[in-house]
């Protein structure tokens, strides 16, 4: 329980940070790795605060090799889902996201977890309510490609994320290695292809929130699988985002179909219940 609350208060954070910064690249207010960057600075650190009161920095030097496949992967998923977020609907990514679940029940079963009935079922209405969105036009092909490959990307990463956190490192230095390395490639992104310094950013009250939001945010959900099995959190993570990203979508960005796209996500979410029971 203490997880899905903390994945439900990550989840809101991150939707206003998200549909802030996608409204500043929009109107040409920063650039994409800049939107990045000022996304995962203040989230590192509040890690980095964590482990200082908590006196706490637990590393394990046999994580390495699996941590550096995680950064790898984590770079590209990074660079996909900025992608995704500015070119695709807030409520096609939303529910195009929900592809993880199946994705990491089945790397359950291949790990040897017993996938029930109950799991099945689950599957099989969000495939249906997705199949159902697509087929009344509920689904926007802009950008659907970065959001579809973050979906799948998002099953390594966060697979790896939890075995490292459950084997070898804490939370607060899993997540404060990983972001160092992150917030130089989009530093390096940034002033490459934009020459924009993403520091003078930090600090303008119009793009303070949007950071401090996803910091936020981002802390809650990255504590939230200490508590709960990735599948699980994950589940009620793209549920929540389903509905915060329809609102979003609705009020922000004046998307269309939002009544089929709510109709889907009552499915949706009902097969996400039947996953985390």
């Amino acid at each position: 329980m203490i997880g899905i609350i903390l994945t439900t208060i990550g989840t809101f954070f991150d939707e206003i940070s998200l549909s802030i910064g996608k409204w500043e690249v929009l109107n040409n207010r920063e650039n994409l790795y800049t939107f990045g960057f000022l996304n995962y600075f203040w989230t590192l650190i509040i890690f980095i605060v964590i482990a200082i009161i908590k006196n706490k920095f637990v590393f394990d030097i046999a994580s390495i090799p699996i941590l550096i496949v995680l950064i790898v992967l984590q770079t590209l998923q990074i660079y996909s889902s900025l992608k995704g977020i500015i070119l695709a609907d807030r409520s096609t990514s939303g529910f195009l996201m929900v592809i993880t679940i199946p994705l990491l029940l089945l790397v359950d079963m291949f790990l040897g977890y017993k996938i029930g009935i109950i799991e099945i079922v689950g599957i099989s209405i969000i495939v249906i309510s997705l199949i159902l969105l697509s087929l009344n036009h509920g689904l926007s092909k802009k950008g659907i490609g970065y959001v579809i490959f973050s979906s799948i990307n998002a099953v390594a990463t966060i697979s790896i994320y939890k075995y490292c956190i459950t084997h070898y490192n804490s939370v607060e230095a899993q997540q404060i290695i990983t972001l160092s390395f992150l917030l130089i490639f989009l530093f390096i992104m940034s002033m490459w292809k934009f020459k924009q310094n993403p520091f003078l950013y930090l600090f303008k009250k119009e793009f303070l929130f949007q950071s401090i939001f996803t910091g936020i945010g981002g802390v809650f959900i990255s504590i939230s699988y200490v508590y709960a099995p990735a599948s699980i959190i994950t589940g009620a993570r793209r549920a929540f985002s389903v509905l915060w990203s329809i609102a979003s979508g609705s009020k922000l960005f004046h998307e269309r179909h939002i009544l089929i796209k709510i109709f889907s996500s009552i499915l949706i979410i009902t097969g996400l219940v039947f996953l985390i029971l």
